[in-house]
């Protein structure tokens, strides 16, 4: 009796092992059923934010429904005490970002940001949403005016409620930073900055400069910080 005891629970612990690798293949989470244990969760978001509209498969991409719960779990987990928010997007859906934006500033334990590589568009509120964010001194950050696709109706409402939509991102980075309103819209709207392109890219040292994001650094740094405010 003992014995299949023994095997039914050496195959429990290979399920959950295998449940926990799929999380980390799929989502890019490490949980606490996997085999490495810390009480801060990682959260990556990476290639474009899925919204509404599922994305062709090519696309690399972090849909906001599958990091819905994680955030509530960094809140409800009494393991949990930090949260340590990865980000390497190019942005995308504009309420989804702002709805995970949210979401994450609501958290009441300690929460820092990293961004590598770029948090471009929409991802910048989402580096802003942390208590305290890092950025590498690499990495990029795209400010530009909101976009959108599919059938456009040409009338007034439409582009009336366009700018609203670019007011909520705007007030939200100003909200959550140090950076300036004025300066946000004049580098957001900025013509000579990108060949082909309307708005400015930043390196990590202007975004540190213009008050976007609060210092340089990369993963030690970060997580150096989220345990000092643990």
């Amino acid at each position: 009796m003992s014995k299949e005891k023994e095997k039914d629970k050496e195959q429990s612990n290979q399920n959950d092992n295998s449940a926990a690798t799929d999380v980390i293949k799929e989502l890019g989470l490490l949980t606490s059923g996997s085999s490495f244990k810390s009480d801060i969760q990682y959260i990556n978001i990476i290639g474009s934010i899925e919204g509404h509209s599922v994305l062709p498969q090519d696309n690399k991409t972090t849909k906001y429904e599958h990091l819905i719960p994680e955030l509530v779990a960094v809140e409800e987990n009494p393991d949990i005490k930090g949260l340590l928010l990865i980000l390497n997007t190019v942005g995308g859906d504009v309420e989804a970002g702002l709805a995970l934006s949210e979401l994450v500033s609501g958290i009441s334990k300690p929460t820092v940001s990293l961004v590598i590589g770029g948090g471009h568009s929409i991802g910048i509120p989402l580096a802003v949403s942390s208590d305290y964010s890092f950025v590498a001194k690499s990495a990029t950050m795209t400010l530009h005016p909101i976009r959108t696709s599919g059938t456009l109706i040409t009338a007034e409402p439409t582009f009336e409620y366009m700018k609203k939509t670019q007011e909520r991102v705007v007030d939200f980075i100003v909200e959550h930073s140090k950076a300036k309103k004025e300066d946000i819209e004049e580098k957001m709207n900025c013509t000579d900055n990108m060949a082909n392109d309307v708005g400015t890219l930043l390196f990590g040292p202007e975004a540190v400069e213009m008050g976007i994001i609060d210092e340089i650094g990369s993963l030690s740094a970060a997580l150096k910080k989220l345990r000092s405010m643990i």
